[in-house]
């Protein structure tokens, strides 16, 4: 039967078990053949090639699952994922490395506690199975001693970030100033003038109201230091047109990734299982007949949704439960059908049209993904001849003109343009660098590489009157009407100071109540609503602007309203946002604390043998 259920899902964190459970097994365990060895260490702790492989191909799930659509390793690594990953990997090790150091560990009671909390290992009853726990393993190609010994790792690490980071608190002294401040508003009435309010003509400026303009905002037209640089660099977008990939190759990779690019249809579900068909029976009637929810069956079986959810599911996925699931609707819930846990209610929170895609059709992203894969390792193969060449004396000019790289020049002043100066890993070693330094291989971060060479440092100077020239006329004539509008903006203000109404000044008014410190408000100036919040009640202010200009009263200040839900919501607000700041900044301080003393090691070369492996 459907049940029109009463809503969707509510957002939900998945807590510590849920995390690590969806981490090792919710995607199934990478079969990953390459190194047994590491990719990473923090002092010995070390980051295991299987582990790094296994997450990369969960993100890889999870992005698929997320987006119905294809996903690669090249992907991955173009979006810079790779690197996420292997970030957080290193900081698991760290908060590992410390751990061990300070004899932090689990006992045996509390692991069984906490795999008694995993909704997958439980039975019918709600209870801890062994036969459910070994099943689940079993089909994620996980040992019972594998898992456990992850999970006395990450209950490990969450005791030791937990203390880290659990109780910082904002004095309520703090708050309350805080809040007074932030929750006060004004209430003011407002004309603008701007350049057609002016009965002149702004005239054209000479060269002396330039080269004057000029040296008054000398800053505004200085270059700061920049580096003259010349760099050899070749990427794999440069090496594609070298690359031929053979149709069979392509053929082979579409039936290698056949899944990825024909998935069924398929349904967002969770589930609850019930211990008797009977059972199962009585909540699908009062879900019917509207006395309860499925949110508030799990609920009253002490579980979280977390618990229930199956995430992304096929026909085949389900069993004998599929027709149920998928004949009912986004939001209703089906049931009871049966599921290898016993009868169960099964609730549709989407549904995931079935995706076809042809070899024809996948043939241009299997061909630019094997093209790049192809360049990629072509740049690394010749990365240690590029080196090896330098050493030996050759110039960047001789690489350019020897090999596939390509010379170039820039000035350089830490701007991220186009280009080469695109690159983080180009400005890291710029900044770092001098004229006479030797030049190195370093990589790009997308599989290229450059050597780059500072022949040059500029000092920081002005630019020439000259070069910008247009820039200074633009400036003279907004500073001139700016100024135009300022007196006539003052004669109008001594009018209102003196009596007059808006309207009486001839002047189009608008009043705004209210006004928060945060609020932009059209036709005033940059900064105006700052400026209002110091003025006195019954002031008039001229507040200037780029070419515009605002005659401004106060009509009123209005304090905070302690007592208010808006008061009461920026205090939640702000004691939540301090909180985790503060909790940030102290963990992130942790663990680079921690990684000094340890030491961190990164292994470029295998870390780009798990993601040949994972091709």
């Amino acid at each position: 039967m459907a049940l029109k259920a009463k809503g969707l899902s509510k957002v939900f964190m998945w807590g510590l078990m849920g995390l690590l459970f969806l981490g090792l097994i919710g995607f199934g365990a990478t079969s990953f053949t390459g190194s047994s060895g590491s990719v990473a260490s923090v002092g010995d702790t070390e980051v295991e090639a299987q582990d790094y492989a296994r997450a990369l191909q969960n993100q890889i799930s999870r992005i698929q699952q997320q987006n119905g659509q294809a996903v690669s390793i090249s992907d991955l690594r173009n979006a810079g994922v790779d690197r996420q990953v292997l970030a957080q990997l290193v900081t698991e090790a760290s908060l590992d490395w410390e751990a061990d150091r300070i004899g932090l560990s689990v006992g045996d009671e509390v692991l069984a506690d906490q795999l008694a909390q995993i909704g997958a290992f439980q039975g019918p009853d709600g209870q801890f199975d062994r036969e459910a726990y070994r099943f689940a393993l079993q089909n994620s190609g996980l040992s019972e001693g594998e898992f456990e010994e992850d999970l006395r790792a990450e209950t490990a690490r969450s005791l030791l970030q937990g203390g880290i980071v659990a109780g910082p608190r904002m004095p309520q002294s703090y708050v309350d100033t805080i809040v007074a401040y932030a929750a006060e508003t004004r209430d003011f009435t407002f004309a603008s003038l701007d350049r057609s309010d002016l009965d002149q003509e702004v005239p054209e400026p000479s060269e002396e109201d330039l080269q004057t303009y000029y040296d008054e905002n000398i800053d505004r037209y200085t270059r700061p230091e920049t580096k003259r640089v010349t760099y050899a660099w070749v990427t794999p977008d440069m090496l594609v047109d070298t690359v031929e990939i053979s149709e069979d190759r392509l053929r082979a990779a579409y039936e290698e990734r056949e899944s990825e690019f024909n998935m069924p249809e398929r349904r967002l579900v969770e589930r609850l299982v019930f211990s008797s068909e009977e059972a199962a029976q009585d909540a699908a009637g009062r879900i019917e007949a509207g006395e309860t929810d499925f949110e508030t069956l799990v609920e009253a079986r002490g579980l979280d949704l977390a618990d229930t959810d199956l995430g992304v599911v096929s026909r085949d996925d389900l069993g004998d439960a599929a027709d149920a699931v998928f004949s009912v609707g986004t939001g209703e819930v089906a049931g009871p059908a049966p599921s290898s846990l016993g009868p169960a209610l099964f609730r549709v929170n989407a549904q995931l049209s079935a995706q076809s895609t042809s070899f024809d059709e996948a043939k241009p992203a299997l061909r630019d993904s094997l093209v790049l894969d192809e360049s990629r390792r072509a740049i690394q193969a010749n990365a240690s001849d590029f080196d090896d060449r330098l050493v030996g004396g050759a110039t960047l000019e001789d690489l350019a003109s020897e090999t596939d790289m390509e010379l170039g020049e820039v000035d350089y002043a830490g701007q991220n343009g186009d280009g080469i100066t695109s690159y983080p890993a180009f400005g890291e070693a710029i900044a770092s660098m001098a004229p006479g330094d030797y030049p190195e291989i370093i990589e790009l971060g997308d599989g290229g590489v450059f050597a780059a060479r500072v022949d040059e440092v500029l000092p920081e100077a002005p630019r020439p009157l000259d070069e910008v020239r247009d820039q200074v006329r633009t400036g003279w004539q907004r500073t001139r009407v700016t100024e135009l509008l300022q007196g006539r903006a003052e004669e109008l203000a001594d009018a209102i100071r003196g009596g007059q109404n808006f309207e009486a000044a001839g002047l189009t008014p608008s009043s705004l109540d209210a006004v928060a410190r945060s609020t932009t408000v059209d036709g005033l100036p940059e900064g105006a609503v700052a400026e209002v919040f110091e003025m006195e009640e019954g002031d008039v202010a001229v507040l200037p602007g780029l070419g515009r200009v605002a005659i401004v009263q106060l009509d009123r200040v209005v304090d905070a309203d302690m007592e208010s839900d808006e008061a009461a919501a920026i205090a939640d607000r702000l004691r939540n946002q301090a909180a985790e700041d503060i909790a940030a900044g102290l963990f992130e301080a942790f663990v680079t604390d921690i990684q000094s003393r340890a030491g961190v090691q990164v292994d470029e070369q295998a870390l780009n043998a798990v993601a040949t492996q994972l091709q």
